[in-house]
């Protein structure tokens, strides 16, 4: 009963086929095989727009290149308290951004409340260049604990975004579990709602290591090439993420994964709501599941052999969890069964 996260599944068995499939004979390097050119095509297709789409092999790289792309002298991007450019990756943002900063936005339940927003940006006076200028606004879909931005709240942000001149960047890392749970289109949860720059992430959801930076605009994306190459991630046989992409993409595979990682998140949490033992922190939106527990309950299941982690309360929502409580977040994947879901669904009765 795995659920600690998404990144220890593996890969898709098409997948890592396709990966077989193109590992023989000889292809144009550095992005220009045919395959390459193949797969950058559907991304075409899959946003209803030309698109340009940079290869990485991670999502700290696509955030990190992301925030390259659109940094200024003394530059400021807002994002969520939690959000994982802040949080989790290791100072690489600001790093590759030239220096670039990040300000923290509270937000309820994950999702950066637009009041705040405009408050945050109000307070960098235009030539006031003690402070710094805002660059860029970035949100999580799905967010660190598993939230939804419903498009209108995207909407939202980005009318904000265009009124101040900021590009509007969204952290994809679990795009396609948004994207089945809204059940709209790539194009509708991103362009037609204002987004610029998409961090596009494969790896936790079938890929072995394909993640993909997408501008919304070529006319953006004039100088990534060179920061992509200056940031060491443009791979040489750059065929065998396209070759991920290509599988993850035939036949809709991508949203069939998604669509599966979120019916077990669904399905575990009507086994939480149904306990006497646990209690679910909030309503998942993809497939990230926080409960509530008591430290004796949380060892117990780790000793009967669940893995998870036991997690961090969000700033917003602290104060939901008791002295003897603790979090716990729980993350189902493409590789979860629905036998896991009952067997810990026995556990917490």
């Amino acid at each position: 009963m795995n659920f600690a996260s998404d990144n220890w599944a593996g890969a898709h068995p098409s997948i890592a086929e396709s990966l077989s499939r193109h590992a023989g004979g000889f292809a144009a390097a550095y992005g220009t095989s045919a395959l390459d050119k193949e797969v950058a095509q559907t991304f075409n297709a899959i946003f209803e727009r030309e698109v340009v789409v940079f290869f990485v092999g991670t999502g700290t790289a696509a955030n990190s290149l992301a925030q390259a792309a659109i940094a200024r002298p003394g530059g400021v991007t807002f994002a969520h308290r939690e959000a994982h450019l802040i949080e989790d990756e290791g100072g690489a943002p600001g790093f590759l951004a030239g220096g670039a900063r990040f300000q923290a936005i509270d937000g309820a339940v994950g999702l950066i409340e637009i009041d705040n927003l405009r408050q945050a940006i109000k307070g960098f006076a235009p030539g006031n260049v003690h402070a710094g200028q805002p660059m860029g606004v970035s949100i999580t879909q799905s967010s660190e604990i598993g939230t939804l931005y419903e498009l209108s709240d995207i909407a939202a942000i980005s009318a904000l975004c265009r009124e101040n001149g900021l590009p509007l960047h969204m952290d994809g890392a679990r795009f396609a579990n948004a994207l089945v749970s809204l059940g709209c289109t790539p194009a509708d949860m991103t362009w037609r709602q204002g987004v610029d720059i998409l961090s596009f992430g494969g790896t936790k959801n079938g890929c072995w290591c394909a993640e993909a930076l997408v501008f919304m605009d070529p006319a953006h994306a004039r100088e990534m090439p060179y920061i992509r190459k200056r940031s060491a991630q443009l791979f040489s046989k750059s065929r065998f993420l396209a070759a991920q992409f290509d599988a993850y993409f035939a036949g809709g595979l991508w949203l069939e994964l998604a669509s599966h990682a979120n019916a077990m998140a669904a399905r575990l949490a009507d086994h939480i709501k149904a306990s006497d033992k646990l209690r679910l922190a909030w309503q998942p939106g993809a497939n990230e599941v926080f409960a509530i527990m008591t430290k004796d309950d949380s060892r117990k299941l780790h000793e009967a052999g669940v893995v998870f982690y036991d997690w961090k309360p969000p700033y917003s929502e602290r104060n939901l969890v008791g002295e003897n409580e603790t979090l716990a977040r729980l993350v189902t994947s493409f590789a979860t069964t629905s036998e896991e879901i009952d067997r810990f669904g026995d556990l917490i009765v």
